[in-house]
């Protein structure tokens, strides 16, 4: 029974990325690297996937300029006790 192969990932970014360019058939390309057309599609499968991936915000964190709602109401609490404060020293009521 033969042994599978186990290919490094740079192995595979470099079989994606000649699936990704779509100047050969995955037959021509598994040809080449001599590995089999399913996986050849597969790896450019991920390859599409991880990409997608990489354009959404990291680790799920807001875009400059959002804010949570937690985030917001802090910022209204701090902003009304400065507000206060400086009504307070300027001698303003009200």
């Amino acid at each position: 029974m033969a042994q599978r192969k186990r290919h490094s990932a740079q192995f595979k970014a470099k079989v994606a990325i000649e699936a990704l360019r779509e100047r050969k058939t995955a037959a021509q390309i598994a040809s080449q690297f001599e590995v089999h057309a399913a996986q050849v599609s597969q790896w450019k499968k991920q390859a599409l996937e991880m990409l997608a991936e990489g354009f959404k915000s990291p680790s799920g964190k807001k875009q400059d300029g959002e804010f949570g709602e937690d985030e917001l109401y802090s910022q209204i609490g701090q902003l009304k006790v400065e507000l206060d404060w400086l009504k307070k020293k300027s001698g303003l009521t009200g």
